[in-house]
């Protein structure tokens, strides 16, 4: 290293001149030594030539001309390894080159905000040093005037350093699109396609920007016919997915219609043009998970993608060539591609699932694309979290459809890496391996068995512990299911696995969807009549309990009803039924139902009453009189003459 950064000490000694003009003759050797010379900006760095450049660069002293050459030694720096960007914000390169802008004069503020630019795309670099200072955003939009230069630079310095909603509101907020909306239309492409770039992360996920896109007009042109227009075959690639990710984004925002022809003629069929095994692995990689996110939830749209261009062979290609056609002969490329490859195979999961969310016959075309299910099972056991996560989205998609569940998945044995995936995966993917085991769990489904067999119940039990609300519901819904038409002994295990304390810790979960899914795995775990009066044998105490509570608590009609249904179910029993008869709180509770203002309520407290009172069963004539006593044969006497039918009837 010392004979290394001897060599370089000179540039540096050069810096501390006292005669200024050597000092700006030192500045400019030291840019044609640096210039694409990694080694020489790093030993520049180690010798302490950032402090001092950023000196001169802060001097009023200086002349214009050596600031000027200072911030682009600076600007060639940062163009080096990561490392170099680092030492650079260490030393507060940002407020130096920020306190820059404030100059008269345009050739040293379109230096420093080159090399703010090279900053800021750095990933190193944390997005919030933009808007620690309102002031900061303001003269930025100011500057956006001043040059094509400032134009090109400043807004990709706001495309890169645009992440979130709270990012897009304060550029939104200072006029961000009444400034760069002209822009679209300027001579120079570069600046072109950086207000493109803004536009469009400015509008992802951003409904208010979206609606805001749409009226505004730049030379009598709205913006969308304007984004359409760079969409063409014949516009750069770059500038076709970008102006396609503008459309996308101003769809799913509701600001332009799903059978809008820019999007039907238009923007779909560029995306699927995107995903040609001609075209480059990024653009691959960006065509698919944008078209992924344009249809993800309208059915027409993903009808039109099924049928397009062979779409869905074609992506069969993400999973056997990464590399381009046109790409094979370059060996560097090649390699890149090789590393990148996951990146497609993610791609493609993303966009499979949202092809086959809906459509049974795109599914099923989906599943013949050779070997796809392989490709999903492998999926679900890849190193990258991404891909795992896109092909147990994939799956889950797939997973809708009942032919599928009983065939395919059965083949294939789906269930076992799934339940592999479950063990110790990251929130994101269980929320969604939980929903697909809530789907191989119905009761048609031929996974059902070896789910069980492998441990599924203790898994379920603990995600219903989750502090996680969709792991909640899942894990309860996937038991629910479970215990749909289930055989005793599996139904003693969910009672088991779960324990009477966290039923009731569910029984009093703040969300009603967990409520609502509990009721119904009680419901199913009380049917049949020996199940019922076994499992209320055991657990009756508690059981009864829950149903009190719930029914004494402040809960919505559904849930209220789904109780009545349960305490029904009880009552079909044939010893569970006196745990009602001898609860004179719950007779009480059926009585006040029966005259409820709401229909549903009334018939399911009245179907608790018929399932008390059959003639042909035992102690059937006690039950009656005590009944009789309570008041009910006068409320049913006056149900009968009930406007609705159906209360009627019962």
């Amino acid at each position: 290293l010392q004979e290394v950064t001897a060599s370089s000490r000179h540039y540096v000694d050069r810096l501390f001149d006292l005669d200024p003009q050597k000092v700006l003759q030192g500045v400019i050797d030291m840019k044609n030594a640096v210039i694409g010379n990694n080694k020489q900006k790093a030993n520049l760095i180690v010798l302490g030539a950032v402090p001092r450049l950023l000196y001169l660069l802060q001097q009023e002293s200086s002349s214009t001309e050596l600031r000027t050459e200072c911030a682009v030694v600076l600007g060639s720096l940062a163009m080096g390894t990561e490392n170099n960007v680092k030492s650079l914000l260490d030393c507060h390169i940002i407020p130096a080159l920020l306190q820059g802008l404030l100059s008269p004069d345009l050739k040293f503020i379109e230096a420093c905000l080159r090399c703010l630019r090279t900053i800021f795309i750095s990933p190193v670099t944390p997005e919030d040093l933009l808007y620690t200072d309102d002031a900061v955003i303001s003269h930025l939009m100011a500057l956006l005037s001043r040059s094509r230069y400032t134009q090109e630079y400043i807004c990709q310095i706001f495309s890169h350093c645009c992440k979130g909603p709270d990012h897009q509101t304060i550029l939104f907020n200072h006029g961000a699109v009444q400034n760069i909306a002209h822009l679209l239309v300027s001579t120079s492409y570069k600046v072109r396609m950086q207000a493109l770039k803004c536009f469009s992360v400015l509008a992802f996920e951003n409904p208010q920007v979206s609606m805001t896109l749409v009226n505004v007009s730049v030379d009598g042109e709205l913006l969308p016919q304007i984004f359409v227009k760079m969409l063409q075959r014949d516009k750069p690639i770059e500038m076709q997915l970008t102006s396609a990710k503008c459309l996308t984004s101003m769809c799913r925002a509701g600001a332009i219609r799903t059978d809008d022809p820019c999007i039907v003629l238009k923007t779909l069929p560029c995306l699927v043009r995107m995903c040609s095994k001609d075209r480059l692995l990024e653009e691959r990689v960006e065509g698919a998970e944008t078209l992924a996110y344009l249809i993800e939830t309208d059915v027409e749209l993903q009808r039109m993608a099924s049928i397009t261009d062979h779409l869905i062979v074609m992506l069969a290609d993400y999973f056997k060539y990464p590399s381009s056609v046109s790409a094979i002969t370059d060996i560097k490329r090649l390699d890149h591609d090789l590393k990148h490859a996951h990146e497609l195979r993610q791609a493609a999961f993303k966009l499979y699932a949202s092809l086959g969310a809906n459509d049974e016959d795109i599914r099923k075309k989906i599943i013949e694309t050779e070997n796809m299910m392989d490709r999903i099972v492998n999926g679900l056991s890849e190193s990258s979290i991404k891909v795992r996560l896109a092909a147990v989205r994939c799956l889950h998609s797939l997973s809708r459809s009942v032919q599928q569940l009983r065939t395919s998945f059965q083949d294939h044995a789906v269930w076992k890496p799934l339940m592999k995936v479950l063990q110790n995966a990251p929130n994101e993917i269980l929320v969604v391996a939980s929903s697909t085991l809530c789907n191989l769990l119905l009761e048609f489904s031929p996974s059902k068995e070896p789910i069980l067999e492998s441990g599924a119940i203790e898994l379920l039990c603990s995600l219903t512990q989750s502090e996680n609300l969709a792991l909640r519901v899942n894990g309860i819904w996937a038991l629910m299911n479970m215990a749909f038409q289930a055989e005793q002994k599996i139904k003693s295990d969910i009672l088991r696995g779960l324990s009477t304390e966290q039923l009731f810790q569910l029984l009093s979960d703040s969300d009603v969807n967990v409520l609502m899914k509990t009721l119904g795995l009680l419901r199913n775990l009380l049917s049949t009549r020996p199940h019922i009066d076994h499992i209320m044998s055991t657990h009756g105490k508690q059981i009864m309990q829950a149903v009190t509570l719930i029914l004494e608590g402040e809960h919505n009609i559904e849930v209220k009803e789904q109780t009545l249904c349960i305490l029904a179910n009880i009552a079909d029993g044939t010893t569970a039924k006196e745990l009602i008869m001898t609860n004179d709180d719950i007779l009480q509770k059926i009585k006040y139902y029966m005259s409820h203002s709401n229909a549903k309520l009334q018939l399911a407290a009245m179907f608790c009453i018929s399932n008390l009172i059959w003639n042909e069963e035992e102690g059937s004539q006690e039950r009656q009189d005590k009944l009789r006593d309570m008041g009910i044969v006068d409320i049913l006497h006056k149900l009968s003459q009930s406007s609705d039918p159906n209360l009627c009837d019962k």
